[in-house]
């Protein structure tokens, strides 16, 4: 069994203006920083509307397609920008996610990370926000609870902000759990200790900043107790790697050493499980820490496949 990676170069079609955090750079960090590993390279195929359908409504994907420029860059708000390849990109990120939710739940592969961009876990429902167009790693949740009768999916969040998309898309799924861990304050604002969920099924660790590899690693530790009385038959990982202590938009003070713990932590309580795992790329916007860690987070998974 082996680790597969799902990506495709659209995502460096996706492009920002001057200056923006999310650039294409991002891409050619991550797959650089993969260079040499014995991993399965796969297609991230373009997405079926219907597997985008299962998290947002068809006037929010019409909006979408009508907001894309002939050329340049179109901002849907003040920090997310569309181009004209950004439709194939996001589309390819979401099903690169569902390729990869499929090849684990099938046992063709013993674990997956989509290494594709822009990230997923600030969309909500009909807002496009925070670098984010679709939900990513809801709609791959989805995909396992309605097509493959999963009743039990977890979603794990250690992107530096709060994965609030994600809690909008799966806030009334009582089949998913979903938990992040983030600093606070910080963009978006939301991520408190009170927001459970329809069915008290969401866990939020806000994190102050200045937090480091030891408070990231009690945080994860009662995170992981929680999902473990969940019993995932999948789990699902939002990897931002902007915790980063040199990571230029937040103030947290992780090291790649914790991320590979983390990643260890949630790759054991996932096989006590017997529930496979896929990571998304979200977040990390310093490229040498983004390669470093993509790497530590990795070559964990490829360890916890054998």
């Amino acid at each position: 069994m082996t680790t597969a990676v799902f990506t495709h170069p659209s995502a460096e079609t996706h492009l920002m203006p001057m200056g923006h955090p999310e650039q294409v750079a991002r891409y050619a960090a991550v797959i650089s920083a993969l260079d040499g590993l014995d991993l399965l390279w796969q297609e991230a195929g373009l997405a079926d509307d219907s597997e985008i359908l299962r998290c947002h409504p068809q006037r929010y994907l019409d909006r979408i397609r009508a907001a894309l420029p002939d050329e340049g860059f179109r901002a849907l708000d003040a920090d997310t920008h569309i181009s004209p390849g950004s439709l194939e990109a996001a589309s390819r990120a979401v099903g690169g996610a569902c390729a990869a939710v499929d090849a684990v739940l099938a046992g063709h592969v013993s674990n997956a990370f989509l290494a594709m961009r822009p990230p997923g876990h600030h969309a909500e429902r009909e807002t496009a926000m925070g670098f984010c167009l679709f939900g990513t790693a809801a709609i791959a949740a989805k995909r396992a609870m309605d097509h493959h009768g999963l009743d039990r999916v977890a979603v794990l969040d250690f992107d530096v902000h709060h994965g609030n998309g994600t809690q909008d898309l799966l806030w009334d799924e009582k089949r998913a759990f979903f938990a992040s861990s983030h600093q606070m304050p910080l963009y978006p604002g939301s991520g408190t200790v009170g927001e459970t969920g329809a069915y008290g099924q969401i866990m939020n660790v806000p994190l102050p900043p200045g937090s480091g590899g030891e408070q990231a690693a009690a945080a994860w530790r009662t995170i992981l107790d929680r999902c473990r009385d969940f019993r995932p038959q999948l789990v699902l990982i939002s990897a931002g790697f902007d915790s980063h202590r040199d990571d230029p938009l937040a103030q947290l003070e992780w090291r790649e050493a914790d991320f590979a713990e983390i990643t260890h932590a949630i790759c054991a309580m996932a096989a006590e499980c017997s529930a496979p795992v896929v990571s998304c790329l979200e977040g990390g916007y310093d490229l040498a820490a983004l390669g470093r860690s993509v790497r530590a987070h990795v070559e964990v998974m490829m360890e916890a496949g054998k």
